[in-house]
């Protein structure tokens, strides 16, 4: 068992978490409708954390690219889940009026965001925006420094300017993606939390194997007083067998595929099969994915597992159910247990509204 999911003194509970891309089939409508309603979902299941990645072009990849609005929403509609993006493409955004943005759904939340960030690499995402691509390194240095300072509600862009609303403490909020030793290293020097994707793409290797000296790295590196924290993004799809989850995702999984073979990060002519390992996915029965996931070399560092369906798009029916099985079946048999229902402590912000419409109702 994964030392992090035992119930050992001192040792912190592991969080679970789902992330969606955002994709479908109809009409973009209906697709960000069950989007929501996975969260309204994933919440009543006890889910920690809901996750939305951000793509200003689809190309294959997710069909959102307002992720704070998306959550904005969310926030409306459930009570104790957790709203996160991994990632938000930093260097094609204002980081000042990202940490606004950020603040904003933070304050109406009750307090429950959390971000991730990181440089992206889509050539016609940067194209279009009029950054270079060449740069993604130090522009998401540079608005990572400017987010950071932001919300922590020091002056920024000019003397005197602060944000608003008022930022609560983000200490230990802020995630960094990264795909590299060094990118892992970089994280925690800046006290940054680490984001794995799913797949380690390029590579002859496992991905966990790939993954976990950057793992390592992270954690030799962390010089914070606050514990480190590592969210590990796995493609998890339970369902009846192996065969039933093959048939809901195996074709969506081959033409993604076929996008990373003509850019060299896959072989060409694998199976689904042989294309799901390269996608490092668990998938079949709740007990295969289980007994898999022990085996998994990065998670027992880990203090987030992040589930994703991606590249595959399940129907509806079949995202809620997998999302079932995960919360009642996989996730506890990892010693996983759902958090107790909270009332979000009143931010700053969130205080000074209350009164304000008590004041307006008087």
């Amino acid at each position: 068992m994964p030392r992090h999911m035992t119930d050992q003194p001192g040792k912190p509970r592991f969080r679970l978490g789902f992330l969606t891309h955002v994709q479908g089939r109809g009409d973009t409508a209906t697709t960000y409708r069950n989007a929501q309603e996975l969260f309204v979902v994933a919440d009543e299941l006890g889910f920690d954390v809901g996750w939305v990645a951000q793509h200003h072009a689809p190309l294959g990849g997710g069909g959102l690219p307002s992720p704070w609005t998306f959550l904005a929403h969310a926030a409306a509609r459930t009570t104790r889940i957790r709203l996160a993006t991994a990632i938000t493409v930093l260097p094609l955004e204002n980081p000042l009026r990202l940490a606004e943005d950020v603040s904003v759904v933070d304050t109406l939340s009750g307090g429950r965001v959390e971000i991730g960030v990181g440089s992206g690499g889509s050539t016609l995402e940067y194209a279009a925006f009029g950054r270079d691509v060449a740069r993604k390194r130090e522009l998401t240095s540079e608005g990572l420094a400017i987010l950071r300072t932001a919300l922590a509600n020091g002056e920024v862009g000019a003397p005197g300017f602060t944000i608003q609303p008022r930022a609560a403490d983000f200490t230990g909020r802020i995630w960094q993606g990264v795909f590299s030793k060094p990118g892992a290293a970089y994280a925690a020097a800046g006290g940054s939390s680490l984001l794995l994707n799913r797949a380690a793409y390029g590579y002859s290797e496992p991905t966990d194997e790939v993954q976990r000296p950057w793992a390592d790295e992270f954690l030799a590196n962390w010089t914070q007083p606050r514990a480190p924290r590592i969210g590990l993004s796995r493609f998890v799809f339970p369902a009846q067998d192996k065969r039933s989850a093959l048939e809901q995702i195996g074709a969506d999984v081959v033409t993604a595929s076929q996008r990373l073979v003509e850019r060299g990060a896959f072989p060409a002519g694998l199976s689904a099969e042989g294309y799901l390992d390269r996608f490092h996915a668990f998938y079949g029965h709740p007990e295969e994915i289980v007994a898999e996931l022990r085996h998994e070399k990065v998670l027992p560092v880990a203090t987030d597992l992040i589930t994703q369906f991606n590249p595959a798009v399940p129907d509806h029916d079949a995202a809620i159910r997998a999302l079932e099985l995960i919360a009642t079946e996989v996730g506890p048999a990892l010693g996983w247990t759902p958090a107790p229902a909270r009332s979000a402590e009143p931010t700053e912000s969130t205080a000074a509204l209350r009164s304000t419409a008590d004041l307006a109702g008087a």
